[in-house]
């Protein structure tokens, strides 16, 4: 309990005179401190997080684009590191292992 306290204390960054709460802050730490070691996990990485936001969209209807839908990937306060995360896992696979990883990208 003590040790959950403080982490979620971490959360919490005075910047001047007023105090933002960062809530995201540990899971942004933990994702930052994964670490890729084994070919599987690099591999399970790199399938899971996608190489471009999926939610982009065009609306099409009857062949003339309706509305356009804008990454929303940005909005996720983890998006940097779990894009950090993917390439970490791509040079491992394509640096330590030897792989192409066309596949991925």
């Amino acid at each position: 309990m003590k040790r959950f306290l403080s982490t979620l204390s971490h959360g919490f960054r005075a910047t001047g005179q007023t105090l933002n709460l960062d809530l995201f802050r540990p899971l942004r730490q933990w994702v930052s401190h994964l670490r890729v070691e084994t070919p599987r996990r690099a591999r399970k990485v790199a399938e899971l997080i996608p190489a471009q936001c999926p939610f982009e969209r065009d609306i099409v209807l009857c062949g003339r684009s309706v509305a356009h839908i804008p990454p929303l990937c940005k909005l996720n306060p983890l998006y940097d590191e779990l894009v950090e995360l993917r390439f970490r896992a791509l040079c491992y696979l394509a640096d330590e292992c030897g792989e192409d990883i066309s596949a991925y990208i």
